[in-house]
């Protein structure tokens, strides 16, 4: 009986082979390049489309991932910059209230001197009830410092009001504007006599108040600066009120009525002046304060 050999490669042979036949294709490659060309072609078209391809999807997977970190820094440098807007914009508020707060300031420096004859003392508006618009205000200064009923008051360029009543660290101040305020005035041009009465729906309106009782033969003219007259019984002499306006003759043909805007904005009053020392009363002054 006649058994049939297995014939097997082993790994070692298998080595051999393999290394040989590469020698042979590298001759071939070298001595025959005319023959091996094809075979180069066909490689070429094969493995180079792949090639790009793969090239293609790694720049795009890197593109992306770079895409991906530049988000996350685009978004880091966002909040930090929000961040730093938000700092410069509270920094922006605190000096615009320090501006005004100065720009107060050098008013009230101002007036001081402008009414230096007068001895005064500063106060701060710490309430002005309801509204815009500055009618009546509470200030933080009292009966502690000095302060009485009827003194006068001035903000901004001139008069504001008048103190009405008192406390030990406060006081309540009532403004030219308020429909009870009627104060003695005069031209500075022509020293015309009249009567500025507070209307707080004419100041809402076109920022004015009433003028009345003007001499049917008064010579005062539109443009005129009106000041506290000395007929008043309560307001110190020479404080500066407004300018007068829209002057007509009343329908009795005995008085003229007009209007005036006054040089203080009763709807920003932060800072006050209140003049220390009370008017001496003149006899046969007039009815209005």
């Amino acid at each position: 009986m006649k058994y049939r050999h297995k014939f097997e490669f082993s790994p070692k042979m298998l080595l051999i082979v393999l290394t040989a036949v590469c020698a042979l294709l590298l001759s071939v490659s070298v001595i025959c390049k005319d023959v091996t060309r094809p075979f180069t072609s066909i490689v070429a078209a094969v493995v180079i489309p792949m090639q790009d391809g793969i090239n293609s999807v790694g720049v795009w997977v890197n593109d992306r991932f770079g895409s991906f970190k530049s988000m996350d820094e685009l978004k880091a440098e966002n909040e930090e910059l929000s961040k730093k807007v938000d700092d410069l914009t509270k920094e922006n508020e605190r000096l615009s209230g320090d501006q005004k707060e100065l720009e107060d300031l050098r008013q009230l420096v101002g007036l001081k001197e402008e009414y230096s004859s007068y001895s005064t003392i500063g106060a701060r508006v710490i309430s002005n009830g309801s509204g815009n618009w500055y009618e009546t205000f509470v200030i933080n200064k009292g009966s502690d410092d000095g302060i009485e009923v009827n003194m006068n008051v001035l903000a901004g360029t001139g008069l504001v009001g008048i103190v009405t009543e008192v406390g030990h660290n406060y006081a309540k101040v009532r403004s030219i504007i308020d429909d009870a305020s009627n104060v003695s005035a005069k031209s500075m041009t022509t020293a015309d006599t009249c009567v500025v009465q507070g209307n707080s729906e004419s100041i809402r309106k076109d920022g004015t108040i009433d003028v009345e009782y003007i001499s049917k033969d008064a010579t005062m003219q539109a443009g005129d600066e009106l000041v506290t007259s000395h007929i008043s019984s309560k307001y110190l002499e020479g404080l500066r009120i407004g300018t007068v306006s829209d002057i007509s003759m009343d329908s009795s043909n005995l008085t003229k009525s007009a209007r005036v805007t006054p040089v203080v904005d009763f709807q920003h009053i932060e800072e006050v002046l209140v003049i220390t020392q009370l008017k001496e009363v003149p006899e046969g002054s007039e009815s209005a304060d």
